[in-house]
């Protein structure tokens, strides 16, 4: 891990602090103010990690797979969240997690995972760089099992700093003929908050969303992931990896066409044709 220092915590952190810290970091006076200009040379880790069939049953549901003993690709995701979260809430972190922007996401899945599987979690972020709308910085979470990796994340994360510039977040494309047509309701931004800690306002506050620009609460990204690949669930080989790249924000309540590519490639854009979300399996 280069130069990085290992840190192991006894156990994985609870959320809900870690965001209050974050509110509380972005008030003037309340540690808000310049942030650091590197990335912090740690890497988190926590073990021992056990699956809450409860909860598994309660993620199946909120994101459409079916309910089975075997996790989801985006599960582990949500398993070591509060670890990433940890890292990203800390005060020597360039980027504060108010108002950051999910960009992407790339999952790899080395083999089945089964929820009586205990995992170890390690993160640590890398490739600070610059972006015509501030700063991208990737957050890499990997899950393992008796010392051997079978799943890895990667995140990657804007931090807008100017308004200014391109960028193609908006651009029309000519749209894929949908394979499916999805009624996405408020619900699915708390459900999803629930099940997978991720309780950003913008999800879940018609107010929150407001005071970052968004009009009405949006979906989270990983909740489209997810439900795209519940879409693909008898699809999917043992082993592979899945990317996407967030476009437009999925505004709560909406209707969405899914659509899947020849190449492997699937697809989430409005009624407009506009794109909320364009993946690669393989």
């Amino acid at each position: 891990m280069g130069d990085r220092t290992l840190v192991e915590l006894p156990r994985m952190p609870a959320a809900g602090p870690l965001y209050r810290r974050a509110v509380l970091g972005a008030l003037p006076g309340l540690g808000g103010g310049r942030r650091a200009t590197d990335l912090p040379a740690v890497e988190l880790a926590t073990g021992g990690v056990s699956v809450d069939r409860a909860h598994l049953a309660d993620y199946d549901r909120v994101c459409g797979f079916r309910l089975t003993d075997r996790l989801p690709a985006t599960f582990p995701h949500v398993m070591g969240f509060p670890l990433t979260l940890r890292l990203m809430t800390a005060p020597e972190f360039p980027i504060p997690l108010t108002g950051v922007v999910h960009v992407g996401n790339r999952i790899t899945v080395h083999r089945p995972i089964t929820a009586d599987e205990t995992l170890d979690f390690t993160t640590y972020a890398q490739d600070l760089r610059p972006h015509d709308r501030g700063r991208q910085v990737d957050v890499v979470l990997v899950g393992s099992v008796g010392g051997e990796e079978i799943w890895r994340g990667v995140s990657t994360y804007l931090g807008r700093e100017r308004t200014s510039g391109g960028g193609t977040r908006g651009e029309r494309l000519e749209a894929p003929a949908a394979t499916a047509r999805w009624r996405v309701e408020p619900r699915v931004g708390t459900g999803y908050a629930r099940v997978s800690g991720d309780h950003n306002p913008i999800h879940t506050s018609r107010l929150g969303a407001r005071l970052f620009g968004f009009r009405r609460p949006i979906a989270h990204g990983m909740w489209s992931k997810a439900r795209c690949l519940a879409a693909l669930e008898s699809r999917l080989p043992d082993a592979y990896t899945v990317e996407v790249a967030f476009k437009l924000p999925v505004p709560l309540p909406s209707t969405v066409s899914f659509a899947l590519l020849p190449d492997g490639g699937f697809a989430l854009h409005d009624s407009r044709g506009r794109p909320h979300l364009a993946g690669l399996l393989h």
